[in-house]
């Protein structure tokens, strides 16, 4: 199912039927710690990912962590 979501500030068409395949979609590992997904401004529980299915017009933001300081 393709669909136009908005990523992290950008609209793309994506085909994901899950919040994790568009996590994998996007070359992140969903079980790996510290990765974080609000979906249209509310944080989606991480055992919500593998159910949770986007539809066209979602905001989505992906929140990993980054080395720095």
């Amino acid at each position: 199912m393709n669909c136009s979501l908005t990523i992290n500030g950008e609209t793309r068409s994506v085909d994901a039927d899950s919040v994790w395949k568009l996590l994998q979609g996007e070359g992140l590992n969903p079980e790996a710690r510290g990765l974080a997904v609000a979906l249209n401004g509310a944080v989606l529980p991480r055992g919500r990912w593998q159910e949770t299915k986007p539809t066209a017009g979602d905001a989505i933001e992906i929140v990993k962590p980054a080395a720095g300081g």
